[in-house]
């Protein structure tokens, strides 16, 4: 066994209440990390501090929307008030949407950009300082989404492009320092996301048309993310499936929009004709 990289490091995790987060945050805990959770549901976040609290690891737990700025510096602020810097930051928080373009609300759209990519934004900016310093790393949690568009959510892909360019250009405005930027796309993976999509009119879809037991698991996407950063990876697509669409799409990307509109069409209630 190598060392273990991740001990007394300290990482924020957004988006910690499920799913993937939440998993991520158990991880960096079994590891030896300093784990801050943010969130905006306060008794998930409760029951997931006690649980971290009861391996032995430290743990803060901070009521945050990431989709407003203050939330965010106060989450950075409060954390470097309780463990003294930051070592990892992990951009998990997100929400998706399933509507067509035509019929979905603007304000849909904006909530999406907000959460997504606004949230990444805010909180990348105050952590960064002192992940720099620390030559620590930065993580953008992704989708296939944003490498090609995706019918049916374009909010959704809007806002994983612009975290790529984003995370991207951050990578190389800190060559010198080293700074680790890492975007991972899980795929599709069994958590609350497509539970709490939002439809054209804002409302939540409540159900997913996904058979989530046949789904990755957000555990074995947690452990993905912590060798990803053990690695200091770039770009970590996670299924072939993926990988293939990557490369699929620089070169017959006409094929890969048709492919992905029979995909979306499967699914139960889909919104594409």
């Amino acid at each position: 066994m190598g060392r273990n990289i991740f001990r007394d490091k300290v990482v924020i995790v957004t988006g910690a209440s499920s799913g993937i987060g939440r998993a991520t945050a158990l991880e960096f805990a079994r590891q030896g990390s300093k784990v801050v959770l943010a969130a905006r549901s306060s008794d998930r976040l409760a029951a997931l501090e006690e649980e971290i609290n009861s391996m032995g690891a430290e743990v803060l737990s901070c009521i945050t929307d990431v989709a407003i700025e203050e939330d965010c510096r106060i989450l950075v602020e409060k954390t470097v008030e309780k463990f003294g810097t930051v070592d990892i930051l992990v951009n998990n928080a997100g929400v998706s949407m399933r509507a067509l373009f035509e019929d979905v609300e603007i304000a849909v759209l904006k909530r999406l950009m907000d959460v997504n990519f606004w949230g990444t934004v805010y909180c990348t900016k105050y952590a960064l300082p002192y992940i720099v310093r620390n030559r620590g790393s930065i993580v953008g949690v992704s989708s296939t989404a944003g490498f090609h568009g995706l019918p049916g959510r374009t909010g959704y892909s809007a806002s994983k492009f612009a975290i790529h360019g984003f995370l991207e250009t951050i990578r190389i405005e800190y060559l010198k320092e080293k700074l680790h930027v890492m975007i991972i796309a899980p795929g599709f993976t069994a958590s609350e996301v497509r539970k709490h999509a939002l439809m054209a009119d804002g409302s939540e879809q409540g159900n997913s048309p996904r058979e989530e037991k046949k789904l990755a698991s957000p555990e074995f996407v947690a452990r993905w993310i912590l060798k990803g950063i053990r690695k200091r990876k770039r770009n970590k697509i996670m299924t072939w499936a993926g990988r293939f669409t990557a490369l699929l799409q620089r070169i017959i990307p006409a094929v890969v929009d048709y492919a992905y509109y029979l995909e979306m069409k499967k699914e139960p209630d889909s919104p594409l004709k």
